[in-house]
């Protein structure tokens, strides 16, 4: 069973994700405006940028956002506590996010449609590389510059209106 660790910037988080293979996580890069808002800032910026209206690349620097679809049993916290705030994803489903207090690391998040899963933040991985990209959302939104992920199907064109958390 694959053990993965992972935390905050500042270290007052950690955490284990243990799959039973790697194919258990779906990392993806996703090209909405609300990925590309909520990277890398807290939640109290993130819904001032929502709120603003304004392309968010220009607020971020970020293209795309990533995370990793996973079994929400398959995550456990080792050190810490995550705060979590609960917004409106954009499409009118409360998102949960989950992230570090003292220095505002993105750790997890969460919708009404996720299940049994959760989406583990990429950059919280220690190694994210042992987990690359699977796929990608919302390519009719990808920067213009940004090739598509080689080796991998056809982007799922899903429309910014459609919920995925």
């Amino acid at each position: 069973m694959p053990t993965y660790n992972g935390g905050c910037y500042c270290g007052n988080i950690r955490y284990e994700l243990s799959l039973d293979s790697p194919d258990q996580a779906r990392m993806s890069i996703c090209h909405c405006t609300n990925c590309k808002v909520r990277f890398p800032f807290t939640p109290a910026v993130n819904h001032a940028l929502i709120n603003s209206r304004r392309p968010s690349q220009k607020f971020t620097g970020s293209a795309f956002g990533i995370t990793a679809k996973i079994p929400a049993s398959a995550f456990r916290l080792r050190k810490g506590q995550t705060t979590h705030h609960v917004g409106d994803n954009g499409s009118g489903t409360q998102l949960t996010r989950e992230f570090c207090g003292a220095c505002g690391s993105g750790i997890l998040e969460y919708g009404a449609h996720a299940g049994e899963n959760v989406y583990l933040f990429y950059g919280s991985l220690d190694e994210p590389d042992a987990l690359p990209p699977k796929g990608e959302f919302f390519c009719k939104e990808r920067a213009q510059w940004l090739p598509e992920i080689p080796g991998e199907p056809v982007c799922a064109n899903i429309h910014v209106e459609d919920d995925l958390r």
